[in-house]
């Protein structure tokens, strides 16, 4: 006879079924809620992350335009870059220090005759504009529109990012490339491409900036002006083929220069800048060593067009041959 007092069988049974169920429904909705929570923490990561993408590029070189243009510049080629002010150099001067062979000067604010003077002293002529920033005072810039502009460059107020593939900003880079032309530029020195790399708010990638570059090349060519690279070392090896120099800046503060010496292996010259504490007075030599010998944080930079500047680049330079020049300038209180 069954003991009375166990409990039936069958109420266990059920008991058992009912709490398992409870369970495994609480672990399928909690794995539910938990998956639906990260898919919306990505997507909302993805959807608000505005930072730059140093996601080196894997596409193939642009290839080479065709034609010949009737000046592109040399390696070691000397140069001096003022963009602070406006040369001072009248129209019939008979010299201009440094003597050195190319000035890379501010498209907005050098005249066409300071052009022209430099031409007649057997100088070359880079014309410097901002092609990837905002710059609140220049001649075109109510031109561009909100939605074109980012975050401001960290260390220049008022200063954006751009939206690289904005029809609007690529007309408004149309008409800085044409007045280069006009002006008699021999060449274009477009900053702040390298957005990617920083804070832009745009979610700016390196294949935006190599897409403005060849759009910029597109541009310059037809105008015989040769085509730098500005800084950007994550893309050189898709863009090199279209431009004809680079100038960079700091790339032995960065240990970086071997990056740069890519330019040097294909017979175009490195324009190279850095920003020396102190630099305004003579230079220590062990200072000037450090940044122009090919060795250390300087490796790769042998054949570099290096000179040693204010972070305001105005008219002080100093080479690393150890001469010092200052090129006479006017107030005109560039944007750089």
């Amino acid at each position: 006879m069954a003991d009375k007092s166990a409990p039936p069988r069958s109420s266990w049974s059920l008991r058992r079924k009912i709490i398992l169920g409870v369970l495994v429904a609480i672990i399928v909705i909690g794995l539910a809620l938990g998956l639906g929570l990260g898919l919306t923490i990505g997507r909302k990561g993805d959807d608000d992350d505005d930072s730059g993408s140093e996601t080196t590029p894997t596409g193939a070189p642009l290839p080479t335009p065709t034609g010949t243009l009737p000046w592109t510049p040399k390696v070691k080629d000397t140069w001096q870059i003022i963009l602070l002010n406006r040369i001072e150099l009248d129209q019939n001067a008979t010299a201009v220090s440094p003597d050195v062979s190319i000035y890379d000067i501010d498209l907005f604010n050098t005249p066409k005759t300071t052009i022209d003077t430099l031409h007649r002293l057997g100088k070359k002529v880079i014309c410097y504009f901002s092609g990837g920033s905002y710059e609140p005072n220049r001649p075109d810039s109510d031109q561009f529109k909100e939605e074109d502009m980012g975050k401001d460059l960290e260390g220049w107020p008022g200063e954006r990012w751009l939206r690289l593939g904005s029809e609007n900003v690529r007309r408004i880079m149309k008409g800085r490339v044409e007045e280069a032309s006009r002006k008699g530029c021999d060449g274009v020195d477009p900053d702040n491409v390298d957005g990617y790399q920083n804070e832009n708010g745009l979610n700016l990638t390196a294949d935006d900036s190599i897409s403005f570059m060849s759009y910029l090349s597109s541009l310059t060519t037809p105008l015989n002006l040769s085509l730098g690279l500005k800084n950007a070392g994550d893309i050189i090896r898709q863009v090199l083929p279209i431009v004809h120099f680079s100038v960079n800046e700091e790339c032995v503060k960065e240990s970086e220069c071997e990056r740069f010496h890519a330019f040097i292996n294909a017979g175009k010259p490195v324009f190279h800048i850095e920003y020396p504490d102190g630099a305004g007075s003579d230079l220590k030599l062990s200072m000037i060593n450090h940044y122009c010998d090919d060795s250390g944080d300087a490796k790769g930079s042998e054949d570099f067009s290096t000179v040693l500047k204010k972070m305001d680049l105005d008219g002080w330079v100093q080479y690393c041959d150890r001469s010092i020049a200052i090129t006479e300038t006017i107030n005109t209180k560039s944007e750089r």
